[in-house]
C-alpha cells in the first residue's frame, strides 16, 4: 500500500530561483508539482522525501524558467487488488459508504457490506439493518478488501476504488469483535 520508490521527473525552476538550484529547492518544487497527484503506475504521491540527483538544466523557447531532470525518493500510496485494509467511514450515502483508506477514499457499495438488508437513514447518516441492530455510520472503523481500482490521472478526484466487506474477517470492527465473542460463547455469528 505505502511504498518508498525512486522516481524521475522534470521540474521547472523559475527565474527568481535560478541562483539557488539546490536539492532542497528542487524538492520543494517537486512537492508542489506532485504531492496529491495520482499516477497509473505508482498510485498517489504522498510525499517527496529526498532529491538524489539533479541533471543539467535545459532552456525552452519562450519559457522563462529552466527545466531540470531530477531523480528523487517519494512515498506513494497504491493499494493492491485484493489487499485487506483498515479505514474509517467518511461519508454514508443511499448506495453505500465511502471509506478513507490512506490519502484516498474507496466505495463500499451497500451490496458489499452485509448479507443483511441495510436501509439508508439520512437523518442519522448511517445504514441500518432491518434484521438486527447493526448499523454503519460516519467514523466507524472497518476492515475491507480492495476489489476494483480505476485511476484517473487527469482528475484524481474521479479515481475509483471499490471495496467489499462481505467475506469472513471483514466488516465493521464492532461487528467483528461481537462475532468473536459469540463464537467464544458457542453461539453462531450474525451475518456480516
Amino acid at each position: 500500500m505505502y511504498k518508498r520508490v525512486r522516481l524521475k521527473d522534470t521540474v521547472e525552476v523559475p527565474p527568481e530561483h535560478l541562483a539557488d538550484v539546490s536539492r532542497d529547492r528542487v524538492r520543494k518544487l517537486l512537492q508542489d508539482k506532485l504531492e496529491g497527484r495520482m499516477d497509473e503506475d505508482v498510485g498517489s504521491v504522498v510525499s517527496v522525501i529526498e532529491v538524489q540527483d539533479i541533471g543539467d538544466g535545459a532552456v525552452l523557447p519562450n519559457r522563462p524558467g529552466v527545466y531540470y531532470q531530477a531523480e528523487f525518493d517519494a512515498v506513494t500510496f497504491d493499494p493492491d487488488m485484493q489487499e485487506v485494509v483498515d479505514g474509517n467511514v467518511v461519508e454514508v450515502v443511499e448506495f453505500g459508504a465511502f471509506v478513507g483508506i490512506g490519502p484516498v477514499d474507496g466505495l463500499l457499495h451497500v451490496s458489499q457490506i452485509s448479507d443483511e438488508y441495510l436501509a439508508y437513514d439520512g437523518e442519522n447518516q448511517q445504514l441500518a439493518s432491518t434484521e438486527s441492530d447493526r448499523t454503519l455510520g460516519v467514523d466507524d472503523p472497518v476492515r475491507v478488501r480492495v476489489v476494483t481500482k480505476s485511476i484517473d490521472e487527469r482528475n484524481p478526484r474521479d479515481s475509483k476504488i471499490g471495496l467489499t466487506a462481505k467475506q469472513p474477517g471483514l466488516g465493521k470492527h464492532a461487528w467483528l469483535e461481537s462475532d468473536v465473542r459469540r463464537r467464544a460463547e458457542g453461539a453462531p455469528a450474525e451475518g456480516n
